[in-house]
């Protein structure tokens, strides 16, 4: 997974401190470095987490895993199905106490067992504020690192697009693709990497797509936006470009901008 995905996955439920906090360092915060981990096989890691506020917080390590909708939105769940790394994980410490401005590091290892399915397995590393006895405020705040551990044997590489379907919103439209990713390793769909041309008659427009992470045997819409003025049925082709070895994707499609 893309270091861009561990960043959205590490603002993934952030709880607001409490209101009428100074325009200096805010009473609460807490930041965790790297916000994406891999690893090949099994093997060790470590974050490092600080305190930037002002107050001390109680820190909670737990693992979990997360899901991607169908447009990228993260969404934390007990387990992430079969390609779950969350088993395979243990944290040290699993608790602490960050004084204000203090880091400290957190050791996330991994353990693969033996006859899994090769490919990309993911998971969460949550961290969680919890309210010292002392606090005015019970405000809590969590943070989440993407963890991808990737299992030894065949890489498979397989795109498929699905299909394109135009939406009108506020007054902008956008092309939503459809994109399946039936390998299994995760694809990152960074900008540019998924393009479409627009054909009416011998005029082209050229559109690119936002990015986005496609996890190994899920699907996804890649959404591409369009500021012409073209109205009416159209040629849309679609391709994806090869990364690390794997194939160039082309699809046409007819829409009706």
């Amino acid at each position: 997974m893309s270091r861009a995905a561990g960043l959205v996955l590490a603002a993934l439920v952030l709880v607001p401190a409490s209101a009428g906090a100074s325009t200096g360092r805010p009473p609460l915060a807490l930041t965790a470095t790297p916000a994406h981990v891999s690893m090949a096989g099994s093997g060790t890691a470590t974050l490092r987490v600080t305190n930037p506020g002002t107050s001390a917080l109680v820190v909670e390590a737990a693992r979990a895993g997360f899901e991607l909708d169908l447009r990228g939105r993260p969404r934390i769940v007990p387990h992430s199905g079969a390609r779950s790394a969350t088993p395979w994980l243990a944290l040290r410490p699993g608790r602490f106490v960050l004084a204000a401005g203090a880091s400290r590091t957190v050791t996330v290892s991994a353990r693969v067992p033996s006859r899994v399915e090769p490919g990309d397995h993911d998971a969460l590393v949550l961290l969680t504020t919890h309210p010292r006895r002392s606090a005015a405020v019970s405000a809590r705040l969590r943070v989440g690192v993407v963890v991808v551990v990737r299992a030894p044997g065949r890489v498979v590489r397989r795109m498929v697009l699905r299909g394109v379907v135009v939406r009108h919103a506020h007054g902008v439209r956008s092309l939503e693709v459809l994109v399946s990713n039936l390998g299994n390793v995760t694809e990152s769909l960074e900008r540019g990497r998924v393009h479409v041309v627009l054909v009416r008659g011998r005029a082209q427009t050229i559109l690119r797509a936002d990015a986005r992470d496609l996890r190994p045997r899920t699907s996804g819409v890649v959404t591409v936006r369009y500021g012409g003025r073209a109205r009416g049925w159209t040629t849309a082709s679609v391709e994806i470009t090869a990364t690390d070895g794997g194939p160039v994707v082309r699809r046409s499609f007819r829409v009706k901008l």
